[in-house]
Formats: structure tokens, C-alpha cells, sequence
């Protein structure tokens, strides 16, 4: 079976090829056209601008993922698209590039959740084959963090899922893009707050202190404005010599970065035991964060001892079109050629 993934929830136009065989992966095409440097000078994506650039990217996009994976078009047995949750312009791109292909093709098509895809390419192993827990291993605790998304999702089975906690306002990512914005540090936030974090400050006399907004209340939600409005705070009160200052960047970088992974870390671990969940699951381009792998695996082993990690490689953390192909495969009953009643649902649940 060939598989045709496509992905175009936000600013990343994401094309792959699968081949399965015998529950045997061949990954023929993975490749990502990424619009950073067109919105880098907003600080954010402009959707009308995004649906511009998938439009003109996705058919060039899918040229070079046919000619790299060496098939033709009419080798392809289904395709798999994100039709939510995402920006409705930039997913009805998608929606419509596989209607129209499908049809063309006479091949079904799977409508793809992009949350439970960031959750199942955790399925891919390094060699190429699926590593599908046994079913003994459920439930098991997700933790999807990205620039639009922070959720905590019980998995009972795959395609079995229950919400238990979410965001009450900004998501992990788009706080740090916020951060990262009024420190002067560029666009995308995470990557750059994790870049500058790196930097050691010996001896500094400066303290930043930031809370850990909802770390001990008995839920599963989560909310980062607050802790955006604290580094606003922080910030406006200091001196302009010490705000444009790389030591006090350094600083706050850090303890933003912490405060987020501290908050993230806490409810995934509680919720894993409250539910008997020895399974954690990461997914969203902000799981690529080394410090939040390294300390959830840390955490994870040292008050859930039995625990087993599930983290994607850091460039499947982030859109991508492989992500949707392998839910397509474990969502091929799905499949249909009812065409009209797949659309775009820019808020669609999990």
C-alpha cells in the first residue's frame, strides 16, 4: 500500500509518501516547504498569507515528492489530509488539493485529526517498522504542546481518546513566541529561547523568578498568558540598560523556558498516575524543546519507575506530512470516496 500524506493546518506545507508492507515501513518522501522566513517579520502567521503560499507551494511540494520517492501519482492507493483543528484558509488548500487528486485517481481519501497525528508518528521506529506497544501497555498519557495546542489527551487504544486537560487561554508555544518577541529574539519564539538559554551567566547578580501558573491545582489544565503578562511585568520594570542586555535575555530565557516545562512536566506525571498510565507520549514542535525531552524522562523514571517515554525525532515533532500518512494507515477504515463531506474544521475536537 502507497499512502500520500498531506499536511497544511498552519504555515508548514507537508508532503510524504509511505509504503507499507507487512507492517513494514518504507518512508519513500518526507519533505516540508516552510513559510518561517515570510512571517518572521510579523512575529506570527498571517493565515491569508499562509492559504497564498500553500497554494503555490503544495503542487511543487508533491512534484518533488513523487520524483524523490520514484513512483508516478497512479501508485498511489489512498491519501491521507489534515482537515482540522488548524486555520481554516490554509486547510481548505489541503482539503481541495486531495479532492482533486482523489477523484482524479478514483482513490479514497482518510480525513485526519493533526492532534491525534502528532500523537501516532510516536509509531514509527528508527528501523522503519512500527512499534506498536501491546495493547497491555494502555492507557496511556499524551501530552500534544505546539504553538497552538497544549492538551493532555487519555489514550485508551489507538483511535480511543479522552481530553482530560487543556489550555484556559495561550498555548506553551505561542507564550514563548510571545516572550521571545519582547526580548527581541525573533521568530519562531521556542527554538529561540531555547537557543539563548544555552548561555551560561557565572556569578550574575540579576534574579529573574517567574510562577508556575496552576502547577498545583487538582486539574489537568493549563494557562500561560499569566506567566506571559509576569515576563511583561518583569520586563517593564528594569531599566532599559538591563532590558536590552544579553545577560538579563540569558536569564529570563531560562526561567521562562523552566517555568513552561516545570508546568508541562507536573500535570503530564499526575495525570499518568492518577489514570495508571505507564505510557507518556509527546507530540507538537514544542516536544523538540532538549530540555523538556531530557527532564521528562528524568521525571518520568524517577516517580513512575515502570514508565516508558514516547518521543518523536525532533524534525517529526514539528508539521509534517508523515505524521498524516501514518494515521492514515492506522485510520484506513475511515477511508471514503463520499468527497462532499470532507471539509475543513479549523476547530475540530480530538
Amino acid at each position: 500500500m502507497i499512502i500520500l500524506g498531506i499536511e497544511t493546518s498552519c504555515d508548514d506545507t507537508g508532503v510524504a509518501i509511505l509504503k507499507i508492507e507487512n507492517w513494514k515501513l518504507e518512508i519513500l518522501s518526507n519533505l516540508v516547504s516552510s513559510q518561517i522566513k515570510i512571517h518572521k517579520k510579523y512575529g506570527g502567521v498571517f493565515p491569508t498569507l499562509a492559504k497564498r503560499e500553500h497554494k503555490k507551494n503544495l503542487p511543487i511540494v508533491f512534484k518533488k515528492a513523487l520524483k524523490e520517492s520514484k513512483i508516478k501519482e497512479n501508485q498511489i492507493d489512498l491519501i491521507s489530509i489534515t482537515i482540522g483543528p488548524g486555520l481554516e484558509p490554509c486547510l481548505w488548500v489541503g482539503v481541495n488539493f486531495a479532492k482533486n487528486l482523489a477523484k482524479k485517481l478514483d482513490i479514497p481519501i482518510v480525513p485526519v485529526n493533526h492532534i491525534e497525528a502528532h500523537i501516532l508518528v510516536n509509531f514509527v521506529s528508527k528501523n522503519s517498522k512500527f512499534q506498536i506497544p501491546n495493547s497491555s501497555i494502555f492507557p496511556a498519557v499524551c501530552l500534544v504542546v505546539s504553538g497552538g495546542h497544549t492538551q493532555l489527551i487519555l489514550m485508551e487504544k489507538i483511535g480511543k481518546y479522552q481530553l482530560i486537560g487543556e489550555t484556559r487561554d495561550d498555548a506553551a508555544g505561542e507564550c514563548l513566541d510571545k516572550v521571545a518577541r519582547l526580548l527581541g529574539l525573533g521568530y519562531p519564539g521556542g527554538p529561540a529561547i531555547e537557543k539563548i538559554s544555552k548561555f551560561q551567566i557565572p556569578n550574575s547578580k540579576l534574579k529573574v523568578t517567574l510562577p508556575r501558573p496552576m502547577i498545583k491545582q487538582k486539574n489537568y489544565d493549563f494557562s500561560f498568558a499569566g506567566l506571559k503578562t509576569a515576563v511583561l511585568y518583569d520586563f517593564l520594570k528594569r531599566p532599559e540598560k538591563v532590558r536590552k542586555s544579553k545577560e538579563y535575555k540569558i536569564l529570563m530565557a531560562k526561567e521562562v523556558q523552566q517555568a513552561v516545562i516545570d508546568v508541562l512536566i507536573s500535570k503530564t506525571i499526575k495525570s499518568a498516575k492518577e489514570f495508571g498510565a505507564n505510557l507518556i507520549i509527546l507530540g507538537g514542535g514544542v516536544a523538540a524543546n532538549e530540555e523538556l525531552r531530557k527532564q521528562i524522562i528524568e521525571n518520568s523514571k524517577f516517580q513512575i519507575p515502570n514508565s516508558k517515554i514516547l518521543i518523536p525525532p525532533k524534525e517529526l515533532c514539528t508539521d509534517n506530512g508523515l505524521m498524516v500518512a501514518v494515521t492514515g494507515y492506522f485510520r484506513k477504515e475511515t477511508a471514503t470516496k463520499n468527497f462532499d463531506k470532507i471539509v475543513a474544521e479549523p476547530n475540530l475536537k480530538i
